[in-house]
């Protein structure tokens, strides 16, 4: 055989050999392929986030970063973007930063933030059932009032509400009385001065004291320096402002203990776009995070409550019939909230009926 012979043969072989190798690489690949996806109805994993951008949304939360609520509230976040593995990421602007308190809710309205947690009680006559929520009906603690509020909201869907949508709502544990004399007796309000706003103001009025408007950072000072007698708060507020410090007693004033509910709403139109699958994980996220955050608030009560019983405060238990001569003194103020809502054609006595009656079954 030639030189050119042999050439061409050893190329043949060599191509031979090469397409031999391909095909045998090829069946290879085609063994793994069966495993790289599973089979139809298989539920081992979540199918990873879409290639893309996720989807961002701003969340602006009235609490400081370190307090209890902002932390469950960042907790939720998370627990959203993990459940939809990465596809949604929720930034929280705690503090206020993004928002002040008393805009939150127009904020979110207005696109400012796509989330937002604050008060209702923060803008006055805008929310004129739900405004019934923070009445003195006597919630015994925050999961309580918390599973009541979100409930409430949820079965009345009030128009107030409509510019937005309702994630879930969540309320403190019940405000008490704390003073710088034992309060045993109606009687001993008479003339108390109580640090008080809102609508607890108006509590103190019907209880014979007189309420002196003041925000919290201010408190402290003002009970040190006998500027006021007392505060009305829940009792998590001694230790977190130290105002257990400055007080001697604290009366159990559960009997006509009142709340703030506190609102988690986003951005209609910007809900209205999200995705159906995310919508259900959100709404799934957020039905388990009504529990949470009424923990978080009987947590932060129970670490109140101890705080000051380190100081060897008194803590004073009105007697049964004290609890109804101080839940009679302020009936006025449910029977005002029941005649403002008929004027505007709202069914508040129906509303506060089906409140304390959970308020009665959830206490059980």
């Amino acid at each position: 055989m030639n030189r050119g012979a042999k050439s061409w043969t050893l190329a043949f072989v060599m191509g031979a050999v090469a397409c031999l190798a391909l095909v045998g690489c090829e069946k290879q690949g085609d063994q793994t392929k069966p495993n790289a996806a599973p089979a139809p109805g298989a539920q081992s994993q979540p199918a990873p986030a879409p290639a893309g951008k996720a989807i961002e949304l701003s969340y602006s939360v009235f609490f400081p970063p370190t307090h209890i609520q902002a932390v469950t509230a960042g907790a939720w976040a998370e627990e959203v973007g993990r459940r939809t593995n990465g596809q949604v990421k929720i930034t929280i602007y705690a503090g206020g930063t993004l928002t002040p308190a008393q805009q939150c809710y127009e904020g979110v309205v207005n696109g400012i933030s796509d989330l937002g947690m604050s008060c209702f009680a923060y803008t006055p006559g805008r929310f004129s059932l739900l405004e019934g929520l923070d009445l003195p009906l006597g919630y015994p603690n925050g999961q309580v009032a918390t599973r009541v509020a979100t409930e409430m909201a949820q079965k009345y869907q009030p128009q107030e509400v409509a510019g937005v949508h309702v994630l879930y709502i969540h309320a403190h544990g019940p405000g008490l009385l704390a003073s710088k004399k034992p309060i045993r007796t109606l009687e001993d309000m008479k003339g108390l001065k109580v640090r008080s706003t809102g609508l607890s103001q108006k509590i103190v009025t019907a209880l014979g004291g007189t309420p002196v408007a003041m925000p919290q950072p201010d408190t402290y000072e003002a009970l040190s320096k006998n500027v006021v007698d007392a505060t009305m708060c829940p009792i998590e507020t001694l230790k977190g402002w130290k105002q257990g410090e400055v007080i001697s007693s604290v009366t159990d004033a559960t009997a006509v203990g009142y709340t703030t509910a506190m609102f988690v709403v986003m951005n209609k139109a910007k809900w209205d776009k999200l995705p159906a699958d995310v919508q259900k994980t959100i709404t799934e996220v957020s039905a388990e995070w009504v529990a949470k955050h009424g923990e978080a608030w009987d947590q932060a009560d129970a670490e109140g409550r101890e705080f000051v019983q380190s100081l060897n405060r008194e803590m004073i238990t009105l007697t049964a019939e004290q609890q109804q001569r101080w839940k009679d003194a302020v009936k006025p103020v449910l029977d005002a909230y029941v005649a403002a809502t008929k004027e505007k054609g709202l069914p508040g006595e129906q509303f506060l009926k089906d409140a304390q009656d959970l308020i009665a079954k959830y206490s059980k």
